[in-house]
């Protein structure tokens, strides 16, 4: 295996990307983290066991992959930029158990998962126009993993574990909750990185939930949460009325808001309440409702 650069040194790895005629591109929002304790620490928390699969979103030049790679596991990186793909192949192609997936992990992780199967363990330093969207899109398909370990801006990681109530309470944060245990493992001053990033990083874990998904039509569970945080300042009934207006639930000819009124009151639901208060058992009870409602009509 050829020598690894210096991961810890921001003017080693300028220098690395520099003799190869690179440099780093801001749309693929590439932070290298150059602290190896925190790498450390991440690599720990992902209580790994040889032999097991582990998928990487965006190893850049292999600062967490080398550590990965210690751990006897079997890895496959999703890598967009053609030139760390190249470099990651001159540095870690003589590993068996090692594979890259090239392009963009929105495209191909679906594709991946029907050629490798689910991974167990699912980590990145995610940047930050895509964390929230493959977190999402990965739950929204029916995808969960036994443990996930992501490095994201602080204001998405406080969505995912924010608590009914609060400002930073959304969709996303219970879509999150809803598959998974999500808990932080720790912050990332500006200063870990390299480039620095403009905001603090955090470091959360997230791990499969035995019960799930709670309901007997997750699909009409996941539409109806888009709907009821549609415009957080109106009640839910109004959400509510609106989402059955653009659903099949509503019988042809039918008010949507008579439906909702009707339907609330068989979930238990104050009509006047907002989305932004409910915890999960209560979106969970009434997408149950919205489903055997329009089964029995």
């Amino acid at each position: 295996m050829p020598d690894l650069p210096d991961y810890d040194s921001p003017a080693a790895l300028k220098t690395f990307l520099e003799v190869r005629g690179m440099a780093m591109q801001k749309k693929f929002g590439q932070n290298f983290l150059v602290n190896g304790t925190s790498r450390q620490r991440l690599i720990d928390a992902l209580e790994l066991q040889e032999g097991q699969s582990v998928w990487e979103i965006g190893p850049g030049l292999g600062a967490m992959t080398a550590g990965l790679l210690t751990k006897n596991i079997n890895l496959s990186v999703f890598e967009i930029d053609r030139g760390f793909i190249s470099v990651l192949k001159d540095l870690f192609s003589e590993s068996e158990n090692f594979s890259i997936i090239e392009g963009d992990v929105l495209r191909t992780w679906k594709k991946a998962i029907e050629l490798k199967g689910i991974p167990d363990r699912f980590f990145g330093n995610l940047p930050y126009n895509i964390a929230a969207v493959i977190i999402a899109d990965t739950i929204s398909a029916g995808v969960r993993f036994d443990r996930a370990l992501f490095t994201i801006q602080k204001e998405v990681a406080q969505r995912m574990t924010a608590k009914p109530g609060t400002e930073d309470y959304s969709s996303f944060s219970v879509l999150c909750q809803w598959a998974y245990d999500v808990a932080p493992v720790m912050d990332l001053a500006p200063g870990c990185f390299w480039p620095r990033p403009n905001v603090t990083s955090r470091a959360v874990v997230l791990n499969k939930k035995e019960k799930w998904p709670q309901c007997d039509a997750p699909e009409v569970f996941l539409s109806l949460l888009r709907g009821l945080f549609s415009s957080r300042r109106k009640t839910v009934k109004n959400n509510f009325s609106a989402w059955l207006a653009l659903s099949p639930y509503l019988p042809q000819g039918g008010n949507p808001d008579d439906l909702a009124r009707e339907l609330l009151q068989t979930a238990g639901i104050d009509p006047s309440s907002r989305a932004e208060t409910f915890e999960l058992q209560v979106f969970l009870r009434l997408a149950d409702t919205v489903y055997y409602a329009g089964k029995n009509k």
